[in-house]
């Protein structure tokens, strides 16, 4: 369970940028809804214990236990559709013995976990159709429990699964293929999306994408993110400094409902200016760009998949909120990574990080 380990291994600078980046979240949640705050700590200390204890387990006893993890992950997610709750059209949560939580969340760890372990004992037959085959039922069972609730989320977690397809291996042949077919396919889907009467997204769904290709239509709906653009810009070089009383800024005058979460990042543009969302940036890339480092050291493909499955993770889903906040993308209900309110993600994010620094503890001079 518990291996011999050398210190000099222990990447502390993948937990100094985790932390660093952590806090100043909290400082900025602090800024824009104070009553959460102390939450948030919470998940943080939560999250440091749970980043710990994982960084000292072998995580190949942990790929030992993918599939009762890929079993519980089902049902939670079918326990989300009959009987979770939810706010703004979107049902993504569960109670469990008084703990609230969201599945999705941990649905994105749970994938890349799973398929770390299944692609690696199937490396040798990934790209026959009979794997293929099989890979694409396991994958499709919880990403469409997922999307009945949270596209957002569905569509990250596509990325960070066909991450680890690639990096498992699979022929550049049959990558050519899925392109020649997806590309025209998601050109059509598109066109289907925009048609008055389509089924395909939910209304509130559409109503996004509406908002963000027409904000001057549908001002009523796009007026969220279009304040957030607007709260970017206003924070010019070094903000306007935490906690500020600016009766223009977007948490003062509640331009944007519940900033600390989807839109946390509006909140640190215009307090900490372009030189604190910067910080956020970068911090958010050096954590992707530690974790592909330990990868290139692994002792297997498992512990390659794992940590190219948390690159992915932290840094679609930084590209997919940043790109939301500053009108780059239609509004999505997505976390920042390690810097939104949520401590089911926070959790989830140490518990990853976590793996990736036991990976780091077995290279493969060992």
């Amino acid at each position: 369970m518990f291996k011999m380990y050398s210190i000099k291994d222990y990447r502390f600078r993948l937990c100094v940028y985790v932390i660093a980046v952590t806090v100043i979240g909290i400082l900025v949640i602090g800024s824009a809804n104070e009553s959460v705050q102390d939450k948030q700590i919470a998940g943080m200390v939560i999250g440091i214990c749970c980043m710990l204890i994982l960084s000292l387990f072998d995580y190949s006893l942990l790929l030992k236990l993918v599939w009762p993890a890929y079993i519980g992950n089902i049902a939670l997610l079918l326990g989300v559709l009959l009987g979770g709750s939810g706010s703004h059209g979107a049902t993504r949560w569960i109670e469990i013995a008084g703990i609230r939580f969201q599945p999705s969340e941990l649905s994105k760890i749970v994938i890349i976990m799973f398929f770390s372990a299944f692609f690696m004992r199937y490396q040798e037959q990934i790209s026959t159709f009979r794997a293929l085959s099989v890979t694409a039922v396991l994958v499709a069972v919880p990403l469409g429990l997922v999307v009945q609730s949270d596209l957002s989320t569905t569509i990250v977690t596509t990325l960070i699964f066909l991450t680890l397809l690639f990096i498992a291996g699979i022929s550049y042949k049959i990558i050519g293929i899925a392109a020649a077919i997806c590309t025209p396919a998601a050109v059509v889907l598109l066109y289907l999306i925009m048609q008055p009467d389509q089924e395909i997204i939910k209304g509130y769904q559409l109503s996004r994408i509406l908002a963000w290709r027409y904000p001057k239509k549908y001002p009523d709906l796009a007026y969220q993110q279009q304040n957030s653009i607007m709260a970017v810009g206003s924070g010019q070089l070094w903000g306007k400094g935490l906690n500020n009383n600016s009766f223009d800024s977007v948490k003062n005058g509640n331009f944007i409902p519940e900033p600390h979460t989807d839109f946390i990042f509006s909140v640190a543009s215009e307090e900490l200016g372009f030189v604190g969302a910067a910080a956020i940036v970068i911090l958010l890339m050096l954590i992707a760009l530690e974790c592909i480092l330990i990868a290139r050291k692994a002792k297997d493909l498992a512990g390659r998949l794992i940590c190219c499955g948390m690159a992915a993770l932290v840094g679609f889903q930084s590209f997919v909120n940043i790109c939301v906040t500053t009108g780059l993308m239609p509004n999505t209900g997505l976390t920042l990574p390690f810097v939104s309110y949520g401590l089911t993600s926070l959790v989830s994010l140490y518990m990853g990080i976590g793996i990736v620094l036991n990976v780091g503890l077995q290279p493969k001079k060992y």
